[in-house]
């Protein structure tokens, strides 16, 4: 068959088509240094046959109070400090005015944010005792049984 303007024969594929590897091969490198092909992925981690220890309830309680409890410390400090910073913004006045003797609001507010913090850190404490200890020594208990009924317990 030959091309109407130039009556040349049909031009052929000068090397055959590519065929890829089989399975059972390996590719050749093309480079001595050339790194070998990486490995296959390890097989997934297999899910324990027990359930977890405790009622998932308990976990979710367990979060929210702790969730409260760092709240409540974290916006009882920075909220003073916050409030601090805003007056000495927005209410020059009121901060430069003596409380007595030569000591001026901003001082003392300033001074008070050492109390404030200390305060801070005894509500996370006792809120701490009072919600997360109970809840975390059941979860412990309900783990330590559940790890004595499988055989291995907790160290």
């Amino acid at each position: 068959m030959t091309h109407p303007p130039y009556d040349a024969p049909v031009p052929h594929e000068p090397y055959p088509p590519h065929q890829p590897h089989p399975p059972h091969q390996q590719p050749h490198l093309t480079y001595p240094w050339q790194p070998p092909p990486p490995a296959p992925p390890p097989p997934a981690p297999r899910l324990p046959r027990h359930p977890a220890p405790g009622r998932h309830s308990d976990l979710r309680r367990l979060r929210g109070a702790y969730r409260i409890q760092r709240r409540v410390a974290t916006f009882t400090a920075l909220g003073y400090f916050t409030l601090f910073l805003v007056l000495s913004a927005l209410a020059p006045s009121f901060m430069t005015g003596t409380v007595s003797g030569g000591l001026t609001t901003g001082l003392l507010l300033g001074l008070c944010q050492v109390p404030v913090t200390c305060l801070a850190l005894v509500l996370f404490e006792r809120t701490a005792r009072r919600r997360l200890d109970p809840l975390s020594e059941l979860l412990r208990r309900q783990s330590g049984a559940a790890g004595a009924r499988d055989g291995g317990g907790r160290p």
